[in-house]
This record gives structure tokens, sequence and C-alpha cells, in this order.
């Protein structure tokens, strides 16, 4: 499956990055830009004060926590005027939403090469799912003093709010994509809602792996083990005919959740 993609190093240029929003066209995956709403920093100069704000924030985030962090705190972890730290980010809420779209953009180069070679849904999607926990390893502490925020679907920052849908869509294509020709036989009723199922499933993976206080998160590592298997077995048992009055109950409870 061919992909049009400009450039990565153009974005190393902007302090907001731009992120991809991965969009199906007559059955072919193809990303399209879509443009942030914040400043756009031309300068190499100007990338790197964005990026010395973004860089204290997140350290403050994980030393105080977010609540307690505040833009003043964060201009003089940076170095910098008060004034001049609103001038390239607004608020903290401002700055987490930077950070959201700049991992967005930077996984899906990492997400590509680790389908590229893979088979299978359950090696699919457990391999989709650890490159989200490898690249957010080091800002695991920024995620758990998002948790608060991050429960309240109608938060701004939440993974659930409307404001985040872009980014939501972004990562719902690729379970999409990782459901072709995965060598699993996807119910016809099943197969719209699974994307977006996988998506909740990855969301509840991470919340564990982000409260997760063992070595290494090692209790993680073997969840993720274990639940893409149950998964990708569970989606395989639901094509058979027996499955189909289970199916159906499960597809009310998706509508349920999803309000439809």
């Amino acid at each position: 499956m061919g992909w049009l993609r400009p450039s990565f190093a153009e974005f190393d240029r902007t302090p907001f990055l731009n992120v991809f929003k991965i969009v199906l066209d007559s059955g072919v995956f193809r990303p399209i830009l879509f443009l942030n709403t914040f400043k756009y920093m031309a300068t190499p100069k100007a990338e790197e004060t964005g990026l010395r704000i973004l860089d204290a924030a997140l350290d403050l985030f994980r030393q105080e926590g977010f609540d307690a962090a505040t833009m003043r705190g964060i201009a003089e972890k940076a170095g910098m005027a008060t004034g001049a730290a609103y001038y390239y980010y607004p608020s903290k809420d401002a700055i987490v939403t930077d950070f959201y779209r700049r991992s967005c953009a930077e996984m899906q180069p990492k997400i590509e090469a680790a389908l590229n070679h893979t088979k299978g849904l359950e090696t699919r999607l457990r391999e989709l799912i650890k490159v989200k926990l490898v690249h957010f390893a080091p800002n695991r502490g920024v995620l758990r003093a998002l948790l608060r925020n991050g429960a309240d679907p109608k938060h701004p920052l939440s993974p659930f709010s409307p404001e985040t849908k872009e980014i939501r869509d972004i990562d719902i294509a690729w379970f999409s994509r990782i459901l072709e020709n995965c060598g699993t036989r996807i119910p016809a009723d099943l197969e719209p809602h699974l994307p977006g199922v996988l998506w909740f499933f990855q969301m509840g993976v991470i919340f564990f792996w982000v409260i997760d206080e063992s070595p290494h998160q090692s209790r993680t590592s073997r969840l993720l083990d274990l639940a893409t298997k149950s998964v990708a077995t569970l989606i395989k048992v639901s094509a058979l005919p027996l499955m189909r009055p289970v199916r159906k109950s499960a597809l009310q409870l998706i509508e349920v959740v999803k309000g439809d």
C-alpha cells in the first residue's frame, strides 16, 4: 500500500507541527495535512524558543503536576519573561495540545515502520500499541499528571474530547489499516465499529501503563501480550455462526457506549 507524504524534515522547522489526517479515499489510505490553529513560526530561533518553553512545561508537569504548574513558572524555567511565553503559548492547554500534535506527527513514520512487515491481527495490534508506549515512555510522568483531565471527556485535553478529535481520527485510522488483509475474517456488521473498539482497548492499555508501578512497567508488557491475543481470538471467534446472538448483544453495547 503506497503512502504519499512530505518529508518530515519540513516539520522540524515549525514549532507547532502540522499533523496528518489519515483518510480513506477510494479504498486507499492517504495522509492529508491538517493545519493546526497555532501561530506558524518559520525561523529556527522561534522554533528553538518554542521547544524550550515546551520542554520546560513538560518538566514542571512531571514535578508539580499540571494543575499546580503556572505559565509564570514555565517561563522562569525556560529563562524568559512570562509575556514572551504567552506569545508562543496562550495557555497551559495550548502547550499540552502542541505536545499531543507533535507526538502524533512524530509517531506516524514509527507506526508505519512497525507495521510494514507484520502479519496477523494479533501481531499488528500489539506492535501498534507498543509504538505508543515506547514513544511516550520519556513523558510517562506527564501523562500521569494529565490523568484527571484526561478522564473528563468535556475537558479539551481529554483524548475523548471534541478538541482532540482530529488526533483521535488519525489513531483510529491506523486500527482500520491493521484490519486489512489481517488473515482474520471480520463480520460485516462488526467491521465498521471495530476500529473504534480497538482504539478504546488501546486507551485502556495506556491507562494501565501510566499507573503501572512494576519495574520498567513489566506488568504492562505481560498485559499487552495476553490482551492482544485474547482480543484477536475473540474477533476470530465472533465470525462463527453460533456467535451471531452474542455479536448482536455486543453491537448493542457498542451503540449504548457511543450514544447511537
